[in-house]
């Protein structure tokens, strides 16, 4: 259980973190979902929007600090 109680604690620190830098970054942030790369479709009555390139950063980014808390909390 103890391994367990450790990646629960990790999680949850890298939460607060980028729970904390989102709040704290706010109005910066606004380039995110607006990258090359995501797709919008816009037709009269009808409105598409798939963040492919974000979805790519973030997925990134959360497997970066999933990395990271493996490789010090092991």
């Amino acid at each position: 259980m103890v391994p367990l109680g450790n990646m629960l604690v990790s999680v949850g620190v890298v939460c607060l973190v980028i729970g904390l830098a989102l709040w704290l970054l706010g109005d910066r942030l606004s380039w995110l979902g607006r990258l090359p790369g995501d797709m919008r479709l816009e037709r009269p009555g009808f409105q598409l929007y798939i963040p492919v390139m974000t979805s790519l950063l973030l997925s990134l980014g959360v497997s970066l600090a999933l990395w990271l808390v493996r490789r010090f909390f092991r």
